[in-house]
């Protein structure tokens, strides 16, 4: 096992019913800013609770966070942070909502151009408000990290960043919130989720079975539940399970002392760049292909996978190899999810585009080795037309 530090700061408040402890969480004296999407939070009534909840705090509303959270319109939510003296923020909504939460806790406080967070890739963050979270879709494991990725239109750019300023304070998971989502949503959330976890384990071995047997346990329950979870859409425990399992995905446990990999989520985000696919989608794309180029270097990884997680046994490696990739493809089937790049309008003539994109943002020596290189992203590419 590698050395590693670990340190998640923020309080998880779990279960029905708990926006109520809002009142407990945010400062009395806080001038709130609720950032939230669309409109299904005050349809579903959320933001109805959370208002209740705040009591008489002075409160900013901002809304019209995109999915695949815009540089564009998150600026003008730092805007309205200077004009109105806001000293908190409180994120309502997934994974997209809470990214922009961390972007605008930190621009906030950065008085340079607010891009240098995503070139330095959070580097030049020494400060950022205070911030906490109402989830409402599980899938990103933003409500308890350090990370963000924001899309910026006039750059053509998505890009990540990652600063210990910028973890919540704390999060609110009720599993009763996620009874509403559109079966898209759901799919997504799993695919996402189940993605974070194989960026962590599926490297190669380090002596680590507890981090290993944590990320097995992981995949099994998005593989038993995540098909549950579009058949049942209120049934609390499987919702509840699907929920925490997100979370713990990429709070930082799983990753702790071992070597990661996030070639496929580099990838991914430039195809969202290119043409706003869903980014889980991206995902559910690039993956099954990386891992057939890369089965080599991750030999030994994708055995213990088929194994541990598919209970694939019988046949030499490479049919074992072989039955693990069609699972994995096969289980994001199962959750409506398409696996080619035809299927979201990307042909082969638009590969140079997204390779030209992944070598000016610094992508060219990606995954657990920094052998993903250009030319072999390009390949992967190719096999996942």
């Amino acid at each position: 096992m590698n050395n590693f530090d670990f340190h998640n700061p923020t309080r998880i408040l779990f279960g029905k019913g708990r926006i109520d402890d809002l009142d407990g969480q945010v400062p009395a004296d806080a001038k709130v800013l609720i950032l939230f999407g669309g409109g299904s939070a005050e349809r579903t009534g959320v933001l109805a609770n959370v208002r209740k909840a705040l009591g008489d705090r002075e409160v900013v509303e901002f809304s019209g966070i995109e999915p695949n959270p815009r540089y564009e319109t998150a600026i003008k939510a730092v805007d309205v942070i200077a004009e109105n003296g806001v000293t908190f923020i409180l994120a309502v909504g997934g994974g997209s909502v809470i990214d922009a939460a961390k972007f605008i806790a930190a621009a906030a406080k950065y008085d340079g151009d607010a891009w240098d967070i995503f070139t330095s890739f959070g580097g030049v963050i020494k400060d950022a408000l205070p911030f906490g979270t109402v989830l409402t879709l599980p899938a990103t494991g933003s409500e308890m990290n350090t990370g963000s990725v924001i899309t910026h239109l006039g750059k053509a750019a998505k890009l990540p960043f990652r600063s210990p300023h910028c973890a919540p304070v704390f999060s609110i998971l009720d599993p009763e919130l996620t009874y509403t989502l559109p079966d898209r949503q759901i799919a997504n959330g799993v695919a996402d989720a189940f993605v974070h976890v194989i960026e962590q384990y599926l490297t190669y071995p380090v002596g680590a079975p507890v981090q290993d047997g944590f990320s097995e346990t992981l995949l099994r329950t998005l593989i038993d539940l995540g098909p549950k979870a579009l058949e049942t859409p209120k049934d609390y425990d499987i919702r509840a399970s699907l929920m925490w399992t997100a979370t713990l995905a990429l709070n930082g446990l799983i990753s702790a002392g071992v070597p990661q990999d996030w070639a496929s989520h580099m990838i991914g985000h430039e195809i969202t760049a290119f043409n706003d696919t869903d980014h889980a989608r991206t995902l559910a794309v690039v993956l099954p292909s990386l891992m057939q180029d890369q089965r080599e270097a991750k030999r030994e990884k994708l055995l213990q996978y088929a194994a541990n997680v598919w209970d694939i046994r019988e046949g030499d490696d490479d049919a074992r190899i072989d039955a693990a990739i069609k699972a994995t493809v096969d289980f994001f089937h199962a959750m409506g999810i398409d696996t080619k790049l035809s299927d979201y309008n990307v042909g082969a003539d638009d590969i140079d585009t997204i390779i030209n994109a992944l070598t000016d943002h610094g992508m060219t020596e990606l995954g657990e080795h920094g052998k993903i290189t250009p030319t072999v992203a390009r390949r992967i590419l190719e096999a996942a037309l």
